[in-house]
């Protein structure tokens, strides 16, 4: 019995909570309850067509996959905006006759965050992220996809951390 009266207590502490928590370390308002993320344009010098659209679907997936929240089209709680602004490749290192070894790909990414009930939480900043590859590999076909793929995960997770899990 008294096992039975502390867990309804706990539960009862638990529900009354005013911030929801999930164990990716969100912490959002229970007030919030939608999001929206406008089409993030491909305004780098160096343009890969298609990345814009990768990177608005791939941060509309982690967002839909690690929250509870709605999906909307216009007048999200939460709304995620702005631009691609670098995609650059770039050798590493060299090899002893002075050519590349290595090179990386770099991508930048420009994002504005609105928190509708919580304007403080509000922000523009800027992720990126990096893939290296060897030299003699030229960045097409499944070699492109997988760098796009981690690029786009990690600057999409430190979004996310940034905007909800306040990290």
């Amino acid at each position: 019995m008294r096992f039975f009266i502390i867990s309804i207590t706990y539960l009862m502490i638990l529900q009354s909570c005013s911030v929801k928590y999930s164990l990716t370390g969100a912490s959002i308002s229970p007030e919030t309850t939608s999001f929206q993320v406008n089409y993030f344009q491909n305004n780098a010098p160096l343009i890969e067509p298609g990345n814009e659209r990768d990177f608005t679907n791939k941060l509309i997936d982690l967002l839909i996959n690690q929250t509870s929240l709605e999906l909307v089209k216009s007048n999200g709680d939460l709304v995620y905006e702005g631009e691609i602004v670098e995609y650059r490749i770039s050798p590493t290192t060299a090899t002893s006759d002075n050519r590349a070894a290595q090179n990386r790909l770099t991508v930048g990414v420009n994002v504005r965050f609105y928190d509708i009930k919580d304007p403080d939480a509000d922000f523009e900043k800027r992720f990126s992220f990096y893939y290296d590859y060897p030299a003699s590999v030229q960045l097409i076909g499944s070699q492109k996809d997988t760098a796009m793929e981690e690029i786009f995960e990690r600057i999409t997770q430190d979004v996310f951390n940034a905007s909800l899990a306040k990290w």
